[in-house]
């Protein structure tokens, strides 16, 4: 039956068993399983005003409008639970009502919902809507918040939000050599390209939702919460998704809306968000305040690390940016001292986005090396190495496996480091000034629950099934590839099925766990399903939790950034010319996804370092920038020549595949290499990220002079 002596199909550069799917439009996405004239379009409709309170909203000439079939306000939408509990463990499972009081915490909540016969009427009907608030003062400033604001006291379940080791304060005071700067780094938005959206429709009392979202049993769980009805009866279809990034690890309004719609108007209701709404109607990456204060003796070993971070939060939450929870674990250092709080503002609900915490709180310690390196007139690398250590100096216990300085050295040789001028804007091109710059990087790995069932047909096809979520990253293709090896049969034959609650439990995609939680219990299922081949079994369930992972080590994903810029002498333009990323990330499952992943990490720190950023409108509490003309991310022109090397790494105590989380850590670090390199071209330190033209110019300046 199954075929033998097959090569491993796991770690070969298997392209997408779902790519033919998508490039020919067959892939239907959240928005896409109803067509018109079978569903019925809701457009959200939001508040105008920072905080306050609706007062009237008059919705006659909207409901009098062609195609109208229903206009929801708080005056007649339908009772739901309150929002929360606010301290739910997950609290992606939390009810989430919509129209359910006149409260407006936020610019952009939702303060009605039309629904009609089309997308167009409902758009024109909701324009229609004239809505009287009773404005409130809000708080927006983050920087004014600070002497207000909390300790939070965790960032996560298992991490305290401060963490104190020997003496800093003593150690720092003494050091022969030390840095004491400040660091801000600005909101992001995850501008997925498939906005958020559902359809939903009812079946007598049974919920079924189709939405673009990472995880399945979390809205599952909120939807039957926020309607007080039981879980069962709500089923969650999310097979493709368009990007998520974090952002759609929460469910939003518009699942609750839809459902709401769909259940008064007993017909499917679809609403999608429009691209402005992201920008205020979804999480974003709070904006952070950062002090990092970092002693060396004379030899460039640390003596003292500290790191202070301010950070945001919805005034109705309390969902903390861990900024150092892997930077705690970077270096070695006897004294220690780490401390986030919190400011509770009036601005929209922050929560992960790639590499939460990690991806802004290494931009600033990385930063703060290269500054350190420069004052000790030690090699940032060499200055990295000496303090490289195989012992979590936070937690005090091995790394299951860290290969750190391995990236650090092969990334110097690979990429031509040793030719690097120390003195900054040494090197030129004629108008372009050149530089190099280096980073370390780490991401925490972790393993979560997850279930999987495999089954055997009459006509010898495997079929995999679990209700785990692909955000574009590959895993349909790396479960395939998992199965394959497993029951030792060709990739061909093996079908993925996933997106559905139908489906054996997951804990979906995010924080870089989705491929080993989810691969490992497909390996378990398969596994045990072949061990029973010959008794005539022809189905099995596998499950993983994480208990399978060694609670004895420190377990962590390692790389290193080097990166050459080009800075325009006169207008501060800043190129990125080459970038290469070495990476430590265990078993590679695909190494034509990986390199897909850690290209896209890379990628976002060009565009973190150079041109990402939002500001509030102090006024209104609104984001500025509503849109992707003005919210700038990184596009091909952006990018130059990009390298990905994985080291080989073997880790036994890892997951039980041997792999490690690579969804994020192509990302830690990779901004501040970028900074880096542009001090080396120009001598500017950049401190207040991105590093726009306008503060490279004094500097560049200074140069002529």
């Amino acid at each position: 039956m199954a075929a033998t002596n097959l090569a491993s199909p796991v770690g070969l550069p298997l392209d997408r068993v779902d790519g033919r799917l998508k490039v020919t439009g067959k892939a239907e996405y959240a928005y896409e399983y109803a067509a018109q004239g079978s569903a019925l379009y809701g457009v959200i409709v939001t508040a105008s005003i920072g905080k306050g309170r609706v007062a009237a909203a008059d919705v006659q000439d909207a409901q009098k409008a062609p195609g109208v079939r229903l206009v929801l306000t708080k005056d007649n939408a339908p009772p739901q639970h309150p929002f929360g509990p606010v301290d739910l463990p997950d609290r992606f499972a939390r009810a989430m009502p919509a129209l359910n009081n006149d409260e407006v915490p936020y610019f952009g909540f939702p303060v009605a919902f039309v629904v009609a016969d089309t997308f167009e009427q409902a758009t024109a009907a909701a324009a229609m809507l004239r809505v009287g608030y009773a404005p409130a003062r809000g708080s927006y400033d983050l920087r004014a918040s600070g002497s207000t604001a909390i300790n939070p006291g965790r960032i996560s379940s298992t991490d305290p939000a401060d963490s104190a080791i020997g003496d800093f304060d003593t150690a720092f005071a003494s050091a022969p050599v030390k840095i004491d700067a400040a660091y801000t780094t600005p909101y992001q938005h995850q501008a997925p390209m498939e906005p958020h959206a559902t359809m939903a429709v009812w079946d007598g009392s049974k919920l079924t939702v189709h939405t673009s979202a990472q995880l399945t049993v979390s809205p599952q769980e909120g939807l039957a919460r926020t309607f007080n009805m039981r879980k069962e009866d709500v089923r969650i279809i999310t097979r493709y998704i368009g990007g998520g990034f974090g952002g759609k690890l929460p469910y939003y309004f518009e699942a609750t809306l839809a459902a709401m719609g769909a259940h008064i108007l007993s017909r499917p209701v679809k609403v999608a968000m429009t691209r402005p709404q992201l920008f205020y109607m979804t999480t974003h990456r709070t904006a952070s305040e950062q002090r990092l204060r970092l002693g060396a003796d004379s030899n460039g070993r640390l003596t003292a690390y500290g790191q202070d971070a301010l950070v945001q939060t919805a005034s109705f939450d309390q969902y903390v940016e861990p900024v150092m929870l892997a930077a705690r674990t970077l270096y070695a250092a006897p004294n220690r001292l780490t401390r986030h709080r919190l400011a509770k503002l009036d601005l929209p609900r922050s929560d992960s986005m790639r590499a939460p915490g990690d991806a802004i709180g290494l931009m600033a310690l990385e930063c703060a090396m290269d500054e350190l390196a420069e004052r000790l007139n030690i090699d940032p690398v060499e200055l990295r190495l000496r303090n490289d250590t195989q012992t979590d100096p936070e937690h005090d216990r091995p790394f299951a496996s860290r290969h750190l300085a391995e990236c650090l050295r092969q990334g110097a040789v690979r990429f031509g480091w040793n030719k690097r001028i120390a003195k900054p804007a040494s090197v030129s091109d004629g108008r372009w000034l050149i530089g190099l710059g280096v980073a370390s990087a780490i991401r925490g790995d972790e393993l979560r629950s997850a279930t999987a069932r495999a089954r055997l047909t009459p006509d010898h096809r495997l079929i995999v099934e679990l209700a785990m979520t692909d955000i574009g990253t590959g895993t349909y293709t790396i479960l395939t590839q998992i199965a394959a090896e497993a029951m030792q049969m060709p990739v061909e034959r093996v079908t993925v099925r996933m997106g559905d609650t139908n489906y054996p439990p997951t804990d979906g995609s995010g924080g870089s766990f989705g491929a080993a939680t989810s691969g490992s219990a497909v390996l378990f299922a398969c596994q045990k399903l072949k061990a029973g081949l010959a008794a005539g079994m022809t189905e099995a369930e596998g499950s993983v939790t994480p208990a399978e992972l060694s609670a004895s080590y420190s377990h962590a994903g390692f790389g290193a950034h080097f990166v050459e810029v080009a800075v325009h002498r006169d207008t501060g333009e800043v190129r990125v010319r080459r970038m290469l990323g070495v990476f430590a990330a265990g078993r590679i499952l695909n190494s034509k996804t990986a390199r897909s992943q850690m290209i896209g990490g890379m990628t976002w720190g060009i565009g973190s370092a150079l041109m990402e950023e939002n500001t509030v409108d102090q006024r209104y509490g609104s984001f500025i920038a509503q849109d992707l003309a003005s919210y700038h991310v990184a596009v091909n022109a952006d990018v130059g020549e990009m390298e990905v090397v994985f080291v080989q790494e073997d880790d036994p105590h890892g997951s039980p595949l041997g792999s490690k989380g690579i969804g994020e850590l192509g990302i830690c670090g990779a901004g501040a290499a970028v900074i880096n390199a542009i001090h080396n071209a120009t001598g500017a330190r950049v401190r207040d990220f991105p590093a726009t033209p306008d503060k490279l110019l004094p500097a560049l300046e200074a140069l002529d002079s």
